[in-house]
């Protein structure tokens, strides 16, 4: 393999773009990653792009320079801001194809397997997929089913995993019948590196050789796991569509209405769409327990899936103390807080005043947590603020340690799980 070869992967900072990353790397490519600067220094093989900005064929020239292949894995399951289906998935795609198309360098698209009645998400991925191959430009497009990996998970996988390892028995959404052919994210990488290479233009889905239940597909992860109890908490159908329908309207959370709409139809591959992989770029997908059975599980990886439904209980456990904490200081009265700060040294420092602020402080620390959708920032706050609470009051009026219902001993405790929602504050 030449070594100044060179492909770009635009999304490969995301976690299936990870794996194509390293698996061209693999087979001698160098690889050049469009990143978004977002006020960090770039890495060495990063170009800064941004795809709701590089709407225009020119927009691409900087970052194509000595490119032989692309590889677009980039997507989004909803719109946020400026990103939308439109640009991410179709006006900057084209833009790049147009480029490549000028350029004669070879595109490989990551699209979806789906049906685009699920939502705009397959829809938007698939009318690209559409105008890429009707261009004069050698193009593949591979739509992978759901896509896992035992070196770590994301979104909708997280979320499954975490099903699995629920503790006594595995949730399951109604009797989870429901069928699609999962693929391990180092299995797409390699075919998405094979396909840089060769492979006759046209549709490709990739998916492992039999269809899987839900129900199989999480036991089996629960035996992975090694989560002790069998059988399963079946969720009705009901809460689920409600949960769906909540988490549409936040805009937040791994399962959309089109995640959901794909599950009911089942993701699953035409057939002889395995054989067909397996000949054309020389990689066998793999079932998923021949995958399982590759590797043993570590302590990281249940920590990982039981902490999942921990994370968010954790984080609204704090919101709610925060924001209690502060109501408490505003309504508490003024005769109440002098009474309470005699005889220390807070008497001299205007404590009514004093705990207004720090009740106001509190408040906005408590819903700047419930909002931020990057919340460490805000964590690191109630952490200096905990701390200091813990050492100013307890210096100060040193019976507060004693108080019987440990409110001020209780930061003790409060301390660490906010070291912990900070660390889990990055968790995806």
């Amino acid at each position: 393999m030449a070594e100044t070869r060179c492909a770009l992967v635009v999304g490969g900072r995301g976690f299936l773009g990870g794996f194509m990353v390293a698996a061209l790397r693999r087979r001698g490519w160098r690889v050049r990653v469009l990143a978004r600067p977002q006020g960090r220094r770039m890495d060495a093989d990063e170009v800064p792009g941004d795809l709701t900005r590089m709407l225009a064929e020119d927009d691409w020239a900087q970052a194509l320079d000595g490119v032989s292949v692309v590889v677009n894995a980039a997507g989004i399951l909803r719109e946020e801001g400026r990103q939308t289906f439109v640009d991410v998935h179709e006006r900057a795609p084209l833009a790049l194809a147009h480029a490549c198309a000028a350029r004669a360098i070879r595109f490989v698209q990551v699209s979806a397997l789906g049906h685009p009645e699920d939502g705009g998400f397959i829809a938007s991925k698939h009318r690209f997929d559409a105008a890429l191959l009707a261009m004069p430009i050698e193009a593949i497009v591979l739509r992978p089913s759901v896509v896992y990996s035992l070196r770590g998970s994301y979104g909708g996988t997280s979320l499954l995993r975490a099903l699995a390892a629920f503790p006594w028995r595995m949730l399951l959404p109604g009797d989870g019948h429901w069928t699609f052919q999962p693929l391990c994210a180092e299995d797409l990488g390699e075919v998405v590196a094979v396909a840089c290479e060769r492979g006759p233009r046209g549709v490709y889905a990739v998916g492992c050789e039999h269809p899987l239940a839900l129900r199989d597909y999480q036991s089996n992860w629960r035996r992975w796991l090694q989560i002790p109890g069998h059988g399963a908490w079946r969720m009705p159908l009901l809460l689920v569509r409600a949960q769906v329908a909540l988490g549409q309207w936040l805009g937040r959370g791994p399962v959309n209405r089109t995640i959901w709409n794909m599950l009911l139809r089942g993701n699953r591959t035409e057939a002889g769409a395995h054989q067909r992989v397996r000949d054309t770029f020389g990689v066998r997908v793999r079932a998923l327990d021949e995958v399982l059975q590759s590797e043993p599980s570590q302590m990281q990886d249940r920590w990982a899936a039981q902490l999942y439904f921990l994370a968010p209980w954790l984080k609204w456990s704090v919101v709610l103390v925060w924001l209690g904490s502060g109501v408490v200081g505003l309504v508490t009265p003024a005769s109440g807080i002098e009474a309470m700060a005699q005889g220390s040294a807070l008497a001299g420092l205007s404590p009514v005043l004093l705990a207004r602020a720090t009740a106001l402080l509190d408040i906005g620390l408590g819903l700047g947590l419930a909002l931020a959708r990057r919340p460490r920032g805000v964590v690191l706050a109630m952490l200096i603020c905990a701390l200091a609470y813990l050492l100013a009051f307890g210096v100060a009026k040193p019976a507060l340690l004693l108080d019987p219902l440990g409110g001020l001993l209780k930061n003790v405790v409060l301390i660490p799980a906010l070291a912990l929602l900070w660390v889990l504050a990055d968790r995806r």
